[in-house]
């Protein structure tokens, strides 16, 4: 039978965890923007939480690198770190070449079954025009590829680096997204797969780097197209 402490403690660390995962979502998706205060009381009311948990999520929080604690002990959403980017571009690319090698090397039947799982969520939303959807299945469908590579802390760092892509594409990639068929995206999944089921590891570096480079040079387009219409304006 479960004591009062142990109950108490079980209920707590629940209470941080679901603080954590709403507080994450509203990051990467930007209902929380760069910048913005977190309120701990406002946050304890909307959540029915005590301060408690709103601390150890926010501490879990800051270890992401999403969320800063100030010296005042108020804590802001984390700044993109626009002018060392190039560094997380350089990391993203890796993280796709690596763990796509290591699918095609140590996959098994139900990693393929997974990764196609995830595929064909990713193209009706890319099918439906829903860039939402399609940022985070995007994100989904990578790390089932870093799954399959059996590497996990290749699988944690990769994770952190896409979610951090999610704030970068939600920032950038609505005004331009075109849901054309069929749309190269879906096509460059598919040969992905192709290639990992084959286990030809060095078709996947190719595909993943060409695949990587693909998305970090349409972000500095957009990134460099919206800093001259601000420049303009």
């Amino acid at each position: 039978m479960m004591g009062m402490d142990e109950h108490q403690e079980r209920k707590r660390g629940t209470g941080a965890r679901f603080v954590y995962d709403t507080l994450r979502d509203e990051i990467l998706d930007l209902v929380l923007p760069p910048g913005a205060p977190i309120d701990e009381a406002g946050l304890a009311e909307r959540l029915a939480m005590s301060r408690t948990p709103i601390r150890e999520a926010l501490v879990r929080l800051a270890a992401d690198g999403l969320v800063t604690l100030l010296p005042n002990r108020s804590t802001i959403v984390s700044q993109i770190d626009f002018p060392n980017l190039h560094h997380f571009f350089d990391a993203l690319t890796l993280m796709y070449r690596m763990t796509t090698r290591l699918a095609a090397q140590f996959h098994d039947e139900d990693d393929l079954a997974n990764i196609r799982k995830h595929q064909e969520t990713f193209a009706r939303a890319v099918e439906a025009g829903n860039t939402a959807d399609m940022i985070l299945l995007n994100r989904d469908f990578h790390v089932a590829i870093a799954e399959a590579g059996r590497n996990p802390y290749y699988l944690q760092l990769f994770s952190r680096l896409l979610d951090e892509g999610r704030r970068i594409l939600r920032l950038y990639y609505y005004p331009t997204f075109e849901p054309r068929l069929p749309h190269p995206y879906i096509q460059e999944h598919e040969a992905i797969i192709a290639a990992i089921a084959a286990r030809d590891v060095e078709t996947c570096d190719r595909l993943a780097k060409d695949h990587a480079d693909k998305i970090v040079k349409q972000i500095q387009t957009m990134m460099s197209r919206d800093l001259r219409r601000r420049v303009t304006i």
